[in-house]
């Protein structure tokens, strides 16, 4: 309604624009003005504003145009400052920087001592100012005269009776008695003789009782009368001497600010403190020498949480900034700079600190960014996320590859930090480019650290690339020579087991987790154990969830090389069970397709009474009964190899055919079949022959062929060694000595099949098989030499018996970030 009435009042008395908007009314002590918080229209920035209704208080004018004309005057730090002013025929309005009366905080007791000290020092230095250089009484010092800043900082007015002891018509004289609550405050004598005993007294004993009144009430937090100014219990021991100079009742032996501030200043005296020596050394900061600014910064560190925040802030940590990014003040300064930035409200951290930041980042000095790094968790939580992304994650990018190691390793551990506030496509593509590069670090403790975070920061990578990167990072950093970056990837590996799916568990992480259970190192040894055991429980889980086979069910034959679950348990249930297990289903398999053959087997003399086969322990029939025209056997490897060379290399053959119980089983020969036996048959390197095919693997069971045998010749290769007459297969390609030849016959079989149309004549069968008779009596027996090279019969396919080499390679984590 105030603000209607002046602004009502303004337009019709047609004053001055006043471009300031009111607020909210301030209580505060008895007063001729009324107090507004207000904003200034222009920016918005805040302000006071104290107002004077001429109309209503005219017998008041006087003292209200004295403190205008003093106000816009008197220029100290210690004094109000004045924005702007406006004085009409019905109104005066004092636009002043934003205060607070400070009978708030006495009243509330709600000062600390060295808070209070610190306004008392304030205020001693603006009254020896009035005094002294302006040669002035201030006339009604008291708490209600006081107001603090935004800054803490307590301000004086109340120069409604400010005067010069010059003038000899000073306004003092005449009104000092009408201001407000004066009473109280009014020095004994002047209040029996009268305001004009002050021309009879030093200028300053006026202002110097009440300034004793102002110390009695800032401590005790009320003041009712001169009587308790005895009472000196709350006072600091070391100002009541002077506090009681102050308040005499003598005006001449009364204590003047100058002298009382001298006392303070003394070496252990009240004013003797690290606050108060801020507040003198922290306007001229950026002019201190080095060692000056080193031992002002060194107290300011030393300040307990007791000191006044808005001070802090809104003197302090300017001050500061400037010195660090200006003045020199560096590393220091800006630790003093977090100190305070932690008490700052969010808005604040983001005008005053944010954008100093992120210049900071942009300077070049190590020292600087090494100090930044290190408070950088301290600042995190403030900063938004585009900030760090777009503007400060750039500038910490270049630490990665600068040449002093603590940069670089500041930089790797910064990145735990600001982690949070990354983008996807930050984090999985520069971040992770820098990474690898710290991963190939001179330094050890860099790689070390690598790792380290690395395995932090995995929950953060992108869920495309993070196990390929995560796995090429550990395998390499598990070769490490350096110790403590073997023991990092080790337990790296084990809290990010998670990540990786079972196949590059099994398949990847324990083969290359494995040599490190025989490092020389014990601490190695023992973290490799902890971490096989992690990824073995892994992998036991995932079989859980396997199915038994994945093999569908069979309705025909089983083919020679699948094993049959029913006969392996059988075979394991016996005695030598660990050998019938892994034998036993080619055997099954290979007896199933002999009990359908008929007939009997002709003996090489060509007689029909040849006696039954017992089956021997590989499956194979074996006769009874030796002929004593029969020569002797070579060995059963040579008789395997040779038979196995004949069924590729021989030439057709002879014409002779016999009736015999094999013709079921070879009638319709399969092509040789890629197996992969190298773990079944690793053991066997005692089956070596004359061969030395070129292109044969290093693997001592594909020494003797370019190309892997079938399950069935090898078994029977085994059987021949406990058998003093083997089944088939003479001592060379062209030395039958009349026994059965099924491997020309076999070739013959499959050079028919690859070409039905040009075969001719009746089906023969195998020489020694043909029933007696003059074909068999007419028949010639070819030997041909061993070095004569037969014309191929078919194309045989070359077995790449050597291990699948991993194309990726775990050196290869380039290609993933």
């Amino acid at each position: 309604m105030d603000f209607l009435k002046s602004a009502v009042a303004s337009a019709i008395a047609k004053g001055p624009p006043f471009p300031y908007n009111f607020g909210d009314k301030i209580d505060f002590d008895p007063s001729i003005w009324t107090l507004y918080n207000g904003t200034r229209r222009e920016d918005g920035s805040n302000c006071s504003i104290f107002s004077f209704d001429i109309s209503a208080n005219r017998s008041a004018l006087p003292l209200a145009k004295n403190a205008l004309k003093k106000l816009r005057t008197l220029r100290h730090p210690g004094v109000i400052k004045v924005l702007d002013t406006v004085e009409t025929d019905s109104y005066i309005y004092i636009a002043t920087e934003r205060l607070v009366p400070l009978s708030w905080h006495v009243k509330r007791k709600s000062l600390s001592p060295e808070t209070a000290k610190w306004g008392l020092y304030s205020v001693a230095k603006t009254l020896k100012f009035i005094n002294g250089d302006a040669s002035s009484i201030h006339g009604s010092l008291k708490v209600a005269s006081i107001y603090t800043s935004e800054s803490g900082e307590w301000k004086l007015g109340g120069f409604e009776v400010l005067s010069n002891v010059k003038d000899d018509d000073a306004l003092i004289y005449r009104y000092g008695s009408v201001v407000p609550d004066s009473g109280r405050y009014t020095p004994p004598e002047l209040a029996n003789g009268g305001w004009d005993v002050i021309k009879k007294s030093p200028h300053h004993a006026v202002d110097s009782y009440d300034f004793g009144i102002l110390i009695y009430e800032v401590f005790n937090g009320s003041f009712m009368g001169s009587d308790q100014l005895g009472q000196t219990k709350s006072i600091p021991p070391s100002m009541q001497a002077s506090y009681k100079r102050l308040i005499n009742a003598n005006p001449k032996a009364r204590l003047s600010a100058a002298h009382f501030l001298e006392q303070g200043l003394r070496s252990g005296s009240f004013f003797d403190s690290p606050l108060i020596k801020l507040t003198e050394g922290v306007d001229n900061l950026g002019v201190k020498s080095e060692t000056e600014r080193e031992a002002f910064l060194e107290d300011l560190d030393q300040l307990s949480d007791d000191f006044p925040e808005d001070f802090f802030k809104m003197k302090v940590l300017p001050e500061l900034l400037k010195s660090v990014e200006f003045g020199g003040g560096g590393p220091k300064a800006f630790g003093v700079v977090m100190k305070i930035a932690t008490k700052l409200s969010n808005e604040d951290f983001d005008t005053k600190v944010t954008p100093v930041v992120v210049r900071l980042f942009g300077n070049p000095d190590r020292a600087i960014r090494v100090c930044l790094l290190d408070n950088l968790s301290l600042m995190i939580d403030r900063l938004p996320q585009k900030v760090v992304n777009d503007k400060i994650f750039p500038q910490i990018v270049a630490g990665f590859t600068d040449v002093a190691p603590i940069v670089r390793e500041q930089t790797l551990k910064s990145v735990l930090v600001i982690i949070t506030k990354l983008s996807d496509r930050t984090i999985n593509g520069d971040l992770l480019r820098y990474l690898a590069k710290t991963a190939n670090d001179e330094q050890p403790g860099i790689r070390t650290n690598t790792t380290i975070c690395l395995g932090k920061i995995a929950k953060y990578l992108g869920t495309s690339n993070r196990a390929k990167v995560l796995i090429a990072a550990f395998t390499r950093s598990l070769r490490d020579p350096f110790v403590h970056a073997r023991n990092a990837s080790l337990m790296a590996l084990a809290v990010t087991v998670e990540y990786f799916s079972s196949e590059d568990c099994a398949a990847r992480l324990i083969p290359a987790v494995s040599p490190l259970l025989i490092d020389k190192e014990k601490l190695i040894r023992d973290q490799a154990n902890k971490t096989m055991d992690v990824y073995l429980q892994r992998i036991r889980k995932a079989q859980q969830d396997m199915p038994e086979t994945v093999i569908p069910p069979e309705t025909a034959q089983p083919r020679m090389s699948t094993p049959q679950p029913a006969e392996a348990a059988a075979a394991s249930s016996g005695s030598g069970a660990v050998a019938a297990a892994w034998a036993g289903w080619a055997i099954s398999s290979f007896t199933n397709k002999l009990s359908s053959a008929a007939g009997e087997m002709q003996q090489p003399n060509g007689g029909s009474g040849a006696p039954s086969p017992v089956p021997s322990a590989s499956g194979l029939s074996t006769p009874t009964t030796t002929s004593t025209t029969t020569p002797k056997r070579p060995t059963s490897s040579a008789a395997a190899s040779a038979l196995h060379r004949q069924a590729l290399k021989s030439p057709s053959p002879s014409t002779t055919t016999t009736q015999s119980t094999g013709d079921s089983f070879f009638a319709d020969p399969e092509p040789p079949q890629e197996e992969d036996d190298a773990d079944a048959w690793g053991d066997m390197g005692e089956m070596n022959d004359d061969d030395t095919t070129p292109g044969a693997g290093d693997d001592k069971w594909g020494a003797s062929s370019e190309h892997s045998r079938p399950a069935s010749a090898a078994k029977r290769s085994v059987s021949s060694s406990n058998s003093k007459q083997p089944f088939g297969g003479g001592g060379g390609v062209g030395d039958d000595d009349g026994e059965p030849d099924f491997a020309g016959w076999l070739a013959a079989q499959a050079e028919k099949k690859k070409n039905p149309l040009g075969a001719a004549g009746p089906k023969t069968l195998p020489k020694g098989l043909a029933k007696t008779g003059s074909a068999a009596t007419g028949t010639v027996k070819k030997t041909l030499p061993i070095s004569k090279k037969p014309a191929p019969v078919t194309t045989v396919k070359k077995i790449d018996t050597k291990p699948k080499v991993d194309v990726d390679g775990d050196d290869g984590w380039g290609d993933g970030w």
